[in-house]
């Protein structure tokens, strides 16, 4: 474990209350490890962190808290544009861990946003593949990529192709996504 790893897990149990992990596990239902601090907090911590580089965005995503998480999203999403291609794969590669809609939504957000202008194709591309998953986290995660492109009018025939594999899913989360979306389009 690297000596920042410890810096932030020390930070998370010392800012962590009851109240804001009851109120995560209500909202958050199917989040895993939660230590109860605060989005402010977190991006707090993203900014003290944010040129720690791509080994602490791993490092975080694989202790796998929720918070941890969340955190390695943001801080991904502040060091991106320095390398866009290890970016995306890492994306990709956090997509198969995802396991509630709060880091769904950071990750494909966030995570991603300083880039999405530049990786059009490849955000693209990214979601067609996602989008056809038998896991739904990941088939989310498609639709909520495309958020970052749904201002481009010159991609609404496209976002919307990809849109409709997931118009009949059945899972909630991934209703909500396309729901979003849309509005996204409107």
């Amino acid at each position: 474990m690297s000596k920042q790893l410890e810096e932030i897990k020390k930070v998370l149990r010392e800012k962590s209350n009851k109240r804001a992990k009851t109120s995560c596990q209500k909202f958050v239902p199917t989040s895993q490890k939660v230590y109860g601090v605060r989005v402010p907090e977190l991006n707090k911590l993203a900014a003290r962190y944010k040129s720690a580089g791509f080994e602490l965005v791993e490092e975080l995503w694989n202790s796998g808290s929720f918070e941890e998480k969340l955190l390695a999203s943001k801080i991904l999403g502040k060091i991106c544009k320095k390398d866009p291609e290890r970016a995306l794969k890492i994306i990709e590669k956090f997509s198969k861990g995802i396991s509630d809609w709060a880091v769904c939504d950071t990750l494909a957000t966030q995570g991603v946003r300083e880039i999405a202008g530049l990786k059009q194709e490849e955000i693209l591309e990214i979601s067609k593949k996602l989008i056809r998953s038998k896991n739904p986290w990941e088939r989310r995660f498609a639709i909520v990529l495309l958020i970052n492109l749904a201002k481009d009018k010159n991609l609404r025939k496209e976002l919307n192709k990809i849109m409709e594999y997931a118009k009949n899913d059945n899972e909630h989360y991934v209703k909500k996504a396309v729901e979003r979306l849309k509005r996204k389009l409107r």
